[in-house]
């Protein structure tokens, strides 16, 4: 998704001296990348390391309570770029898309589980309550709160953002490590927003001659109706998204009726779409920018694959560039957005193969 033009002049800004510093130099001198805080031993929270780290967090801190996305939040700052990210304190650009705020939340939980340190508490605290906040009354949640005048607004099912979002509520509602420490009160309201998030869920699978099959990677935050968001993403079944929807719903641990119908819909309709015969090629090209191409070609040995979106109605895949015109064909469409997006992917094959079968032997 597009970045926030504050965003962009921070990141060029941190961009030269990111470069500079490779996992491997910052490994070696004990420190670590923002994507390696996610997944350490238990007691790496505790140390002096994870402390550096959390505390840069709380400088990205947005006033709102939530974070911008894509920056490298556990690289060493100058002074200079400390008062430069502490300026950008009041920005508008606090985000749920990329994992922003949801992994900030986790990772302070951890942080402060391990120390104790209030300031941590207090972080979490405000991140927190920015997702309730952000919450739409019927349950669902846009991609940017403070909302904007833009595609942003739809509820955002696109990369997982919003079951990112409840995933935090339903742990901190349940309370197991390490979301121990959040108050009653956060706990019932979250576990009240996870309930809404579930109903609009519920809601806005989309039906074709009334029949349940899927989700749209956004859906419109009043009607509900499958959305457009950038000029290449379509109101479409996603074959990726999707999935994402159906994982939540089959950890519920004791789900209705109404949650049933909707996964065994959604698989049904996951079912129906791979394409046979089909594989996604990388192939090397001198004449084009980057050096290459990306080309789908017939290969009777390929295992199933998915297309990103699907016309609704027809479940046809759908490609689409710049220009917003709906082609049937990824060749059709310019290079540029052919080797910069995942229009193919495998994204559904484990969650029906593994993870649907034993989410039926537990019902």
């Amino acid at each position: 998704m597009p970045r926030h033009p504050a965003v962009l002049v921070l990141s060029s800004a941190l961009l030269v001296a990111a470069l500079a510093a490779s996992p491997a130099a910052r490994r070696a001198q004990g420190q670590f990348a923002w994507s390696q805080c996610q997944d350490q031993p238990p007691a790496w929270y505790g140390s002096a390391e994870a402390v550096r780290v959390a505390d840069l967090v709380l400088l990205y801190q947005r006033r709102s309570g939530g974070w911008p996305k894509n920056i490298d939040m556990a690289r060493a700052l100058t002074d200079a770029e400390r008062r430069e990210v502490a300026g950008a304190a009041a920005d508008t650009d606090s985000t749920v898309d990329n994992g922003a705020t949801t992994t900030q939340l986790r990772f302070l939980a951890r942080v402060y589980d391990a120390t104790r340190a209030n300031r941590f508490r207090a972080s979490f605290e405000a991140g927190f309550d920015y997702l309730l906040s952000a919450q739409y009354p019927n349950g669902g949640w846009p991609q940017f709160f403070p909302l904007r005048d833009d595609y942003s607004r739809h509820i955002t099912f696109n990369d997982d953002a919003m079951v990112s979002v409840m995933e935090v509520l339903r742990d901190s509602a349940e309370g197991p490590a390490p979301f121990g420490f959040v108050d009653a009160q956060r706990r019932a309201r979250a576990a009240e927003a996870v309930k809404r998030g579930i109903a609009v869920i519920l809601k806005a699978q989309v039906r074709v001659q009334g029949r349940l099959t899927a989700w749209c990677a956004q859906h419109d935050e009043v009607t509900l109706a499958p959305a457009k968001a950038r000029t290449y993403e379509h109101p479409s079944l996603s074959g990726s998204e999707s999935v994402g929807v159906l994982r939540f719903l089959m950890s519920l641990p004791n789900p209705s009726a109404d949650v049933v119908a909707a996964v065994e819909a959604g698989v049904a309709w996951l079912r129906e779409s791979p394409l046979s015969g089909l594989r996604v090629e990388r192939r090397a090209d001198a004449s084009l920018p980057g050096g290459f191409d990306r080309v789908a070609v017939k290969d009777p040995a390929a295992p199933p694959i998915w297309a990103r979106f699907y016309e609704i109605g027809t479940n046809r895949p759908i490609f689409s560039g710049r220009d917003s015109i709906i082609r049937y064909d990824m060749a059709s469409i310019e290079h540029e957005r052919r080797v910069n997006y995942a229009w193919y992917g495998y994204w559904p094959a484990d969650l029906l193969a593994r993870e649907y079968p034993e989410w039926k032997k537990r019902r």
